[in-house]
């Protein structure tokens, strides 16, 4: 167990290689009750969350989500968050955990000028709980009546499981399909067994943040606080696909509208360790002898079987393919960059 974000939080459970590999060829079940919740809502509630974040809202349906960010003037990341739309006039963005305080702060601040729209901290009213995994839908379909198969991946819907009335997403942060459940945090001990104890002839097993961070990296999530935050672009982070270029100004539309215009002069891009040596974050990278980026990400991944990551690195030596160095603790190690994601899902 660790301090996380003010919660205590559990590293692993049974191992994060037990857990992991659970997740890539069963499924595992993670208790993410620390992530933040900021809902928006009434009739200009579209048009704050188009303000505010970079992705355009308006293409959302009632019970669709999608990954955004909230920005800055300079096209740089407060938060990366998911989107959620409720009504036509109520969205729901979960937040992570470490910047609950910081994002409602931003949030409240520069919506003022929507009058006829409000955010709520409700964090506190949520417990979330995430089943991935290949056999996430069965598992979590023997507990409820609800159609899981219905539900489309990034979409989500209400209904019980285990007995409980919650909200079922088909979301989640493995880069496997599976569900994420916002329930009272009164009941959450309650769904959380009645899951492991459907899921056992599956073999189903909790797994903690270690297991997340692995999973995560082989699907070239971002981590705010590694990969990205307030020193870097949406388009340097290569999450170019997530801003609404079409929508009307929002917060760091003319930053990224001009970057992309101009070009980024560098970019983060996935590697692989091509000698002995495993890359860690804060690791600096190095081009033709000279120091030209740093590791964002980096770890043995355990189902590929590969020293991966992620780093920045300058725009000119961004390409599949590229030699790059690292430095690890005081030896020269040769790494590659390859394409992301380094682990896809058969769908």
């Amino acid at each position: 167990m660790v301090e996380f974000g003010g919660w205590d939080m559990p590293v692993e459970y049974s191992g994060i290689i037990d857990e992991h590999m659970a997740v890539r060829t069963r499924a595992g079940l993670f208790d993410v009750s620390h992530m933040g919740q900021i809902e928006i809502a009434g009739p200009d509630a579209l048009k704050a969350v188009q303000h505010i974040t970079c992705n355009d809202a308006s293409r959302l349906s009632i019970g669709q989500a999608h990954y955004s960010a909230l920005t800055t003037p300079q096209g740089t990341f407060v938060d990366d968050v998911l989107t959620y739309r409720l009504t036509d006039d109520h969205f729901m963005m979960v937040v992570n955990a470490s910047n609950i305080v910081k994002d409602f702060g931003w949030i409240t601040k520069n919506i003022e000028g929507h009058a006829d729209a409000a955010a709520v901290n409700t964090s506190s009213r949520y417990a979330l709980i995430a089943l991935q995994g290949p056999a996430a839908r069965e598992v979590m379909q023997s507990l409820t009546s609800v159609p899981l198969a219905e539900i489309k991946y990034y979409w989500f819907t209400t209904g019980e499981v285990a007995g409980v009335a919650g909200t079922i997403s088909r979301t989640g942060y493995t880069g496997e399909d599976g569900f994420e459940l916002f329930v009272p945090p009164s009941s959450a001990e309650r769904v959380w067994d009645a899951i492991l104890q459907a899921g056992k002839p599956a073999g189903v097993v909790p797994a903690g943040l270690g297991a997340r961070d692995t999973l995560r990296l082989e699907a070239a999530m971002r981590l705010y606080g590694n990969d990205i935050d307030e020193t870097t672009t949406v388009l340097e982070a290569d999450l170019g696909w997530i801003v609404g270029w079409k929508k009307d100004d929002f917060l760091g539309a003319d930053a990224l509208r001009r970057q992309k215009q101009e070009g980024v002069a560098r970019r983060l891009i996935g590697f692989e360790m091509l000698d002995r040596a495993i890359a860690r974050h804060g690791y600096d990278a190095y081009v033709g002898g000279e120091t030209a980026g740093v590791v964002t990400s980096g770890t043995q991944t355990p189902y590929l079987k590969k020293a991966i990551g992620m780093a920045y690195l300058p725009a000119g030596h961004a390409a599949d393919g590229t030699e790059f160095e690292i430095d690890d603790r005081g030896r020269r190690v040769r790494a590659q960059v390859v394409p992301m994601p380094f682990y896809k899902r058969a769908r």
